[in-house]
């Protein structure tokens, strides 16, 4: 079959809520995958640069949310791209590959010569076009995304060893206690359906080793506590180290950013990244305004059409505004994401802080964090419904939904 005849199916998996507990509280209300980042769910970027496959049948969305979560999403994107996408619900997590595995005939219904497989909390260009260039020059049955971190930062990934010149992933380990390389593995993959017989291969093993004796009931309760079940598949540890060096599996690295999106500070990261390839890649997402009929808008900044800011206010950089929001006279904007429906009144300040849907600043308000991407209390996190009245001031804190600040606070947790 020709290269232009192979058609290419789409695999993003999502999680679930069980996964989310590090995103409260902003995934209290909004599943993590559709919190928006750059004004867009943090889903929508992965499923965008999907687009850009070519002979791409169908997009694909594997987790255990609830179906209802994802219905009126992922209407609206098979319309807004014209590709078929599909939110397929786990009935319980069966692992990164073993989620593949369940849902293997349907990802097959069209026969597809490749898989591309994505994790939703991934921040990257996502080079899709260009993976696949190389995965067919290469020959083997995976391809993956890696990226040179600094050694201090490694051990907190997939660390990974690749021939320099086949670009082979010749050894794989994942958050190793030692130090193995600086080449780390981005939780993006291109596979030949061939992945689908080395995870039955995996799951047969681990039948066939259940069955050589019979277990004493004190011996299965201790191996059932020490091993996965049969169809709870890893793709890094069952997968991607057994079959490193043995010309299946190669890499391809990327020198664009990446990062990963496990917590409330690195989604107001990402989302700066994003506007930043906004910049390149989609200029007409970004607000423009010199302070005359608009407000001053500094570097990359997203506005929803249905926001409403006074002219006078100055926004950006980093800033991403979503639906319903109210900007008054004179507030000042920088590094901050502000959800649907909240009210900035006037001349409050807001910087490296998330605020809240329906959330309320005061006149003269301060809602402000260090910008410590990497700490707790890096940021400062409203939930929803979050009341900051006048001239109260509210420092690298984490405020749950309902409450009413009438004190400053700094370096709290306000339950």
């Amino acid at each position: 079959m020709k290269t232009s005849d192979q058609k290419v199916v789409a695999v993003i998996m999502v999680g679930g809520p069980t996964k989310g507990t590090r995103f409260r509280p902003l995934s209290f209300n909004t599943p993590k995958p559709l919190f928006p980042l750059a004004g867009q769910p943090m889903v929508h970027h992965p499923i965008s640069a999907c687009k850009s496959i070519p002979n791409l049948a169908r997009i694909f969305l594997i987790g255990f949310h609830e179906e209802r979560e994802f219905a009126l999403y992922v209407s609206s994107i098979s319309s807004e791209l014209n590709i078929p996408v599909r939110y397929l619900k786990e009935d319980k997590p069966h692992g990164s590959a073993g989620g593949l595995y369940y849902f293997r005939d349907i990802i097959m219904e069209d026969n597809p010569s490749h898989i591309v497989l994505l994790n939703c909390d991934v921040c990257c260009s996502f080079p899709l076009t260009e993976m696949l260039d190389a995965h067919r020059r290469y020959g083997g049955m995976g391809t993956l995304l890696v990226i040179k971190v600094s050694a201090e930062s490694a051990s907190e990934f997939g660390e990974l060893v690749a021939d320099p010149v086949t670009k082979e992933l010749l050894h794989y380990t994942e958050k190793p206690e030692t130090f193995v390389s600086d080449l780390i593995n981005c939780g993006v993959y291109i596979f030949t359906p061939e992945i689908f017989h080395v995870i039955q291969d995996i799951r047969t093993h681990r039948e066939d080793k259940a069955n050589l004796h019979t277990l004493s009931s004190f011996e299965a309760l201790r191996l059932t506590t020490k091993t996965h079940a049969k169809d709870f598949v890893r793709l890094d540890q069952d997968i991607l180290s057994p079959l490193a060096g043995k010309k299946q599996l190669y890499t391809y690295e990327t020198m664009d950013f990446w990062e990963q999106i496990k917590t409330p500070a690195m989604s107001l990261k990402c989302s700066a990244l994003y506007l930043a390839q906004f910049r390149q890649k989609s200029p007409g997402l970004l607000a423009y305004g010199d302070g005359t009929k608009n407000p001053t808008v500094v570097d990359d900044v997203y506005i929803h059409p249905s926001a409403k800011v006074h002219p006078t206010a100055k926004i950006g950089p980093n800033v991403s505004i979503s639906a319903n929001v109210r900007v008054a006279a004179g507030v000042r904007l920088m590094d901050c994401i502000i959800l649907d429906d909240a009210e900035i009144q006037e001349n409050a300040f807001v910087k490296y802080a998330i605020v809240g849907w329906k959330s309320s600043l005061g006149k003269w308000a301060r809602v402000q964090g260090e910008g410590d991407y990497s700490t707790k209390l890096g940021i400062t996190i409203l939930g929803e419904a979050v009341t900051v009245e006048d001239e109260v001031v509210v420092v690298n804190s984490i405020v749950l939904p309902n409450k009413v600040l009438n004190i400053s606070v700094q370096e709290e947790i306000i339950l």
